[in-house]
This record gives structure tokens, sequence and C-alpha cells, in this order.
């Protein structure tokens, strides 16, 4: 995600934890806690799809 919250597109497809607004955006949108993020993160990269993957199997 840019770090401008109103550009979407390829940014979309990758979670970064380096801004607050994007980790609440992205914490939104998955139905996650902020430390659910970050641990699918440290364990499947900043791909948002694998990211997602890794949620469900919780």
């Amino acid at each position: 995600m840019a770090d401008d919250p109103k550009k979407t597109g390829l940014d979309r497809k990758l979670i970064s934890l380096s801004e607050p607004h994007e980790i609440q955006s992205w914490t939104r949108s998955l139905g996650c806690t902020a430390e659910e993020l970050k641990e699918a993160v440290r364990a499947v990269g900043n791909s948002a799809e694998a990211v997602r993957a890794h949620l469900k199997k919780k």
C-alpha cells in the first residue's frame, strides 16, 4: 500500500507494516488483529494473497 491511503492498484497486492493507516486498513480487510497480521507477514512474506491463505488456515 502506498503512503497515500487514497492510492490503490498494485499496492493492494503487498502488505506493508510501515504505516499505521496501512496496518489498520489490512486488519479491517482481513478480519484479524495487528499482531496476527504481523505474525502472518513474518511467516509468509508481504504478499496479500499469501497472508490471506495463512490466516484462513488458523
